[in-house]
């Protein structure tokens, strides 16, 4: 990434979540135990997966890449600013800084995306549960991920260029812990109007893609259990979508309010706040959503309990 005639940057510093030192050891415990769920309860959830054979249906082939893009994009921040609420160097070297940022695009990107596929899933449950397995078949899950893939690197990669070709000429500390756009941009002394366009253009794409993509499902879905002519089997069908509509809620949400509102209603410090929510809790939050909420998975919980125990 050539930076022409600008300053010949090497580091950044993240200032982190808070310059107070009388709380640095209550957030590094909280936030902790949150990646560690957030670890855990993801890494589990793809192991399952692949260990029941019930489990081996499109929902949660899906289901399994949803969990490992919250495992990656979160890892991608977690462990440095874990680091970082308690050390004193604070330093990420400039391209380290654009390989954070590249990997946490890259897959929170590809979760947005896979959001709108598993949308279209659960039209193809509900609408032919029978014709289901034949409609979903294997060779088409695997085209939709690489698809959802190949447009989550290919926006990352847009982004990450235009933010680290920027002249960086004055202070290298970042008031965020993590390398994010808006925080980046504050340091350039380049005209970043590009930046900003391409953000609102590339990555307003696959947020309307995204939304779009959900909502026509979801009014499909809706039609189709209008045809059901029993209470029991539209509760039914219902119930195998609220897991989902809840986390497009809080995702969607959450990305929504934090790259899509005037740049003048925020600050950075309440951007942290935010950026915390997403990039560590909404991660840990989700297997969750899906376990407490999924039938076959705490099926498939039991069985494997009941297998240790044997």
């Amino acid at each position: 990434m050539e930076r022409g005639n600008c300053s010949s940057l090497t580091e950044f510093i993240l200032l982190g979540i808070s310059d107070n030192p009388g709380i640095k050891v209550a957030l590094f415990i909280l936030f902790f135990l949150v990646y560690l769920i957030n670890f855990l309860a993801n890494l589990g959830m793809i192991i399952l997966i692949r260990l029941d054979a019930q489990l081996h249906t499109p929902m949660y082939f899906f289901l399994s890449h949803f969990s490992f893009c919250d495992l990656c994009y979160s890892t991608a921040i977690g462990p440095k600013m874990l680091i970082d609420i308690l050390a004193k160097n604070k330093s990420i070297p400039f391209y380290g800084c654009a390989l954070q940022f590249l990997v946490f695009c890259i897959f929170a990107d590809s979760e947005c995306l896979l959001l709108a596929v598993m949308a279209y899933d659960r039209y193809k449950a509900v609408s032919s549960p029978l014709l289901y397995a034949v409609s979903m078949s294997s060779r088409l899950c695997s085209l939709l991920m690489a698809g959802v893939y190949m447009l989550g690197m290919t926006d990352a990669l847009i982004h990450t260029t235009l933010a680290f070709r920027l002249c960086f000429c004055g202070s290298n500390e970042i008031n965020h812990f993590f390398c994010d756009l808006s925080p980046l941009y504050l340091l350039s002394c380049s005209d970043t109007r590009v930046n900003e366009l391409a953000l609102f253009t590339v990555f307003g794409f696959i947020e309307l893609s995204s939304i779009s993509g959900v909502l026509v499902s979801y009014f499909y879905i809706i039609l189709a259990v209008l045809k059901i002519h029993s209470t029991e089997g539209r509760l039914k069908a219902f119930s195998t979508c609220t897991s989902h509509l809840t986390a497009v809620a809080i995702f969607q949400g959450t990305i929504l309010f934090i790259y899509f509102r005037p740049s003048s209603s925020h600050t950075l410090d309440q951007d942290k706040i935010t950026s915390l929510f997403y990039t560590l809790v909404i991660p840990m939050l989700n297997p969750l959503i899906y376990s407490l909420r999924n039938k076959d998975v705490k099926d498939a919980l039991e069985k494997l309990k009941n297998k240790r125990w044997f």
